[in-house]
């Protein structure tokens, strides 16, 4: 099926020349480039509790009975409430960036891979980072913006003032650099490498 719209709205908006790296992650939410933190409102952690009790109810219940029907529709309610929140969470978070950033830099991260760490795939999937990406991205489409996705390699081992290379492991929440003397936050440092790979890209190509 086939639609051809005459005067279609146009929501290209005013340019903006600001760019911003994304360090997506599960301590915060986001670290921007330009010094913003972002909380990780962590929507399946804050329901946890109600989860677990209510499938618990509904498990010690008969199957097949109108009891246990009615316990699973509570379960599935509480499961379609974090949807929903995180959905809402998203698509607004999205639009404050189309609306202020011509550009927008971020990790283009295996999710599926990173997953298989057991002790990070709850919280990782709870974040749903790809949404986020995802919703980003085509507003950036339709507003006549920009969505740059960078390798992740070395985002946060690098040293985002001199490009020295800093190993450090995931509990080293600071970066110290040995060579040019530069210290901040681990995931501030990796949003700065993230939006000047970024521009590199697009000067690239």
């Amino acid at each position: 099926m086939s639609f051809l719209i005459e005067n279609a709205p146009n929501h290209i908006l005013e340019p903006s020349n600001e760019i911003v790296g994304v360090d997506m992650g599960i301590k915060n939410f986001a670290v921007l480039s330009n010094g913003e933190f972002i909380e990780n409102p962590r929507f399946l952690l804050a329901d946890e509790e109600r989860l677990k009790k209510a499938q618990s109810n509904r498990d010690k219940l008969p199957k097949g009975s109108p009891r246990r029907r009615k316990a699973s529709k509570v379960v599935s309610h509480l499961y379609e409430r974090v949807t929903n929140r995180r959905e809402d969470f998203a698509q607004q978070l999205s639009r404050q960036w189309i609306n202020k950033y011509g550009i927008i830099v971020f990790e283009d991260l295996n999710i599926n891979k990173m997953v298989h760490n057991h002790n990070l795939a709850k919280s990782i999937l709870d974040a749903s980072w790809n949404k986020l990406i995802q919703y980003t991205s085509y507003k950036a489409e339709d507003a006549g913006r920009k969505v740059v996705l960078v390798n992740p390699a070395n985002t946060s081992q690098m040293c985002s003032s001199c490009g020295q290379t800093v190993k450090k492991d995931l509990s080293i929440r600071i970066h110290n650099c040995p060579y040019c003397g530069l210290s901040i936050d681990r995931d501030l440092n990796a949003a700065l490498n993230i939006a000047r790979l970024g521009l590199q890209s697009l000067a690239s190509a």
